[in-house]
């Protein structure tokens, strides 16, 4: 059976990439610089790293980055007390605003959405993501997303019009993998660079418990697919069967009771989340950078 090719990438090389490509965004759109919403996890706190690097690097013009916190009541407070970590050790300017009160304050237009943690997690990053934009707007910036090349492009794991809703997408073309490779390349603290995956929007979420297993598998089912293998080949195969199973007794012991039974089932999942997934970018397609992968 073919074997599934996963990327490598020389991390110098892919940081310029993504700093010129940030460059040529705020260039292009005449601003003076980037916003950048921080939660302490890997993701963001890899792509405000990789703006500021390339804007301490261009002496053309002064950009400027900024980062936001903006927590509700489901927010950790040990992930808020890393995000400003994170703005400190990078030298930015950083604020911190709760948004508690504009969530409650939606209560009067759609109760019905506070009835379901779902809906209303939904809502939250909706209403962080208008926060967001209306601050790079009243400061002449471009909002910088902070999804990877797994949730976003692999599974849609991300709110419509919510978290999804950014002028351009810099690690897009990573996989979760590549980002916590890159965001050891670039320094950040070990506890941010290996941090469980959680939105923050749910009551002890996290983004394992939700999916049913870890970006590694979505890695793994989404580049196979792209390179030609069958449903019926990703089921059997040898690069998945392990690492699957593996994750569905880990998954089981954790949390008492199984998602998912089979292999079979957790490929079918990603792949019905892929489909999904290409159904939002239809509506909603920020762009990301070109950068030099290899595959072996």
């Amino acid at each position: 059976m073919k074997r599934i090719k996963l990327a490598h990438m020389d991390c110098e090389k892919v940081s310029g990439e993504i700093g010129d490509f940030v460059i040529e965004q705020v260039k292009h759109t005449g601003m003076t610089g980037c916003v950048v919403g921080l939660s302490g996890g890997v993701d963001s706190s890899s792509t405000a790293a990789l703006i500021k690097r390339a804007f301490d690097r261009h002496t053309a013009a002064k950009y400027e980055l900024v980062g936001y916190i903006l927590p509700s009541n489901l927010n950790n407070q040990d992930d808020i007390k890393d995000a400003k970590g994170v703005a400190r050790c990078l030298g930015i300017r950083c604020e911190t605003h709760s948004i508690e009160k504009p969530v409650e304050a939606f209560r009067a237009t759609n109760p019905e959405a506070f009835e379901s943690i779902f809906h209303k997690g939904n809502m939250i990053a909706r209403v962080r993501a208008n926060v967001l934009s209306t601050k790079a707007a009243t400061e002449k910036k471009i909002v910088a997303g902070t999804g990877n090349k797994d949730e976003d492009f692999g599974i849609g794991y991300y709110t419509l019009f919510g978290d999804g809703a950014v002028h351009c997408s810099p690690i897009g073309g990573l996989t979760k993998r590549l980002v916590r490779e890159i965001s050891a390349f670039l320094g950040l603290d070990h506890a941010i660079v290996n941090r469980v995956p959680t939105a923050g929007l749910e009551p002890g979420q996290s983004d394992y418990k939700d999916l049913g297993y870890d970006y590694d598998v979505v890695e793994l089912v989404s580049e196979g697919f792209v390179q030609g293998l069958t449903v019926a080949e990703l089921r059997r195969h040898p690069q998945i069967l392990p690492v699957v199973e593996t994750q569905l007794a880990h998954y089981k012991k954790v949390f008492g009771a199984a998602k998912f039974t089979s292999v079979d089932q957790v490929v079918a999942d990603v792949l019905r989340r892929h489909e999904i997934a290409k159904g939002k970018m239809k509506i909603i397609h920020p762009p990301s950078p070109k950068i030099s992968l290899t595959y072996d």
